[in-house]
């Protein structure tokens, strides 16, 4: 009696059901999930090509093709005159196989410099996906002009530059880093020359690159308290020590830096509006760190993430610009300026470091996208980009004058938000009874994105507050925002009226 047309010579092996490859595919996933299984056992024959080809009515070639990939890749040998049997190595893989998913649950063994890289966290969760009030850090990109660096795009990619499609310089596109460093010479009173001007992944990689070409594990570098998650993170991977260094309204503050610490190597400081806070450094405070970088022969960071971003006069000198002994490195990002997506940044380093921060590059990610970059300079060239941050201090100013207006009007008793004369972002500081953590957290449940000041300490001290972005928010989307932010910190209020102990009369 002949075979079922239905019968399947290889136990196990299932070839109906809805699938979107092709049969080939279908046939060379089942084989060798079989042997990786360890369902089918070394040395075990398999039909003909023929045989199967007959029992499953399908083309022999397509059988053929199949075991032709399996030979390829070490699960069947094939021998004239012989069976098409499975190999004697996938034995081995089919128990590493099986034992890594027992295993499984096991965490890695990470190298020290591992293990504190994979616990830094860069920035708090956050929703992917389209930008809610009041989420920090995110530009207007309703504003930005789409068609116009879409046609500048095109006409990158329509340009006879080769050198555009091959590898690039790992300092960057010199026409961009010539005008990053004009444009910084008379917006940030920033001294440098293009030789200076080193472009990035965004500013999280500079200071990556920094600490790493700068610092040993077990050196100590001072960082602002609060502060950016990036940096704090950037120091644990190094496996440097960070001390927090309190801000106040002048700022960061050298002599607690000085009395916590005597001997750090670096500083790491956001002078013009510091993050998260607001603060701006005093004149006499800069001096001071200077002072102390020449002395120390210690290293400064200055992080000029949107000093760009000034609505009373005109943006603040940098730190760079006083400093006239090199001991500044200024980092900056096209991320608030312009789209965060297009993961560009810029160091401005002393001449002695230039050499050293571009071969650090290099091996780090070789160079940034050339077309994007030339995309960059031609807009900073030709008029857009000063064109482009007007636009956006006048919105922003809009925007945030919006914020506060509706939180004085809607949150007055639950959050305290003044203006600020510059940034992306404000500051409003809970009511008493109002824990932080707790507050952005119903702030999440109700729509709306913030983040508890507290996040952004590391020692337990100050009064509790919410990180608030504007920049990203429409007049809408703001008003909708505090009418939920109003519900979350009533909440919260209530639940924690509720928790607290009623006092016993004698």
């Amino acid at each position: 009696m002949s075979k079922s047309p239905n019968a399947v010579a290889i136990p196990g092996l299932a070839l109906d059901g809805p699938s979107p490859f092709p049969m080939y595919r279908k046939i060379y996933d089942g084989i060798r999930a079989l042997v990786l299984d360890g369902r089918l056992q070394p040395g075990q024959a398999l039909p003909s090509t023929r045989s199967l080809a007959a029992e499953r009515g399908i083309s022999r070639n397509t059988v053929v093709a199949a075991f032709e990939q399996l030979a390829a890749e070490g699960f069947l040998v094939t021998r004239v005159g012989d069976a098409t049997r499975v190999a004697a190595g996938p034995k081995a893989k089919a128990q590493s196989h099986a034992s890594s998913r027992l295993q499984i649950a096991r965490p890695p063994r990470f190298s020290r410099r591992g293990a504190a890289l994979a616990a830094a966290v860069v920035s708090l969760p956050a929703s992917v996906g389209r930008w809610r009030a009041f989420r920090a850090g995110v530009p207007a990109l309703d504003a930005f002009p789409h068609s116009l660096w879409a046609r500048m795009s095109a006409a990158r990619w329509r340009s006879a530059d080769s050198s555009l499609a091959a590898y690039g310089d790992p300092a960057g596109y010199r026409p961009l880093r010539e005008a990053v460093a004009a444009h910084l010479s008379t917006a940030r009173a920033v001294r440098c020359t293009a030789d200076q001007v080193i472009i990035v992944s965004g500013s999280q990689q500079a200071l990556d690159l920094i600490i790493r070409l700068l610092l040993d594990a077990g050196d100590v570098a001072w960082i602002e308290d609060p502060g950016y998650l990036g940096a704090r993170a950037a120091f644990l991977g190094a496996g440097v020590t960070a001390v927090p260094v309190r801000v106040d309204g002048d700022g960061f503050d050298p002599a607690a830096a000085l009395a916590a610490h005597p001997g750090a190597r670096l500083a790491y400081v956001t002078p013009s509006h510091q993050y998260p806070t607001g603060a701006v450094m005093s004149v006499a405070r800069r001096l001071a760190l200077l002072a102390w970088a020449r002395r120390a022969r210690g290293w400064i960071i200055e992080d000029d993430y949107d000093g760009e971003f000034r609505y009373r006069g005109k943006p603040l000198a940098s730190l760079q610009g006083l400093d006239d002994h090199a001991r500044v490195i200024y980092v900056g990002t096209f991320s608030k300026v312009l789209l965060p997506g297009l993961r560009l940044g810029y160091v401005i380093a002393p001449p002695e470091l230039a050499a050293g921060l571009i071969r650090a590059k290099a091996v780090s990610d070789r160079h940034c996208a050339a077309i994007d970059q030339a995309v960059v300079a031609d807009f900073i060239t030709q008029g857009h980009f000063a064109r482009h941050l007007r636009r956006m201090r006048e919105l922003y100013q809009e925007r945030q004058s919006a914020l506060v207006a509706a939180a004085a009007r809607d949150l007055c008793g639950l959050l305290d938000i003044a203006s600020s004369p510059a940034g992306m972002h404000v500051v409003g500081y809970t009511a008493r009874g109002i824990d932080d953590r707790l507050a952005a957290a119903a702030a999440t449940q109700h729509g709306v994105e913030t983040t508890a000041l507290s996040s952004f300490r590391m020692a337990r001290r100050g009064p509790g507050g919410l990180v608030l972005g504007y920049a990203q928010a429409a007049p809408a989307e703001i008003e909708s925002g505090v009418r939920a932010l109003r519900a979350a910190l009533i909440e919260v209020k209530g639940h924690a009226r509720s928790q607290k102990p009623v006092s016993k009369s004698r």
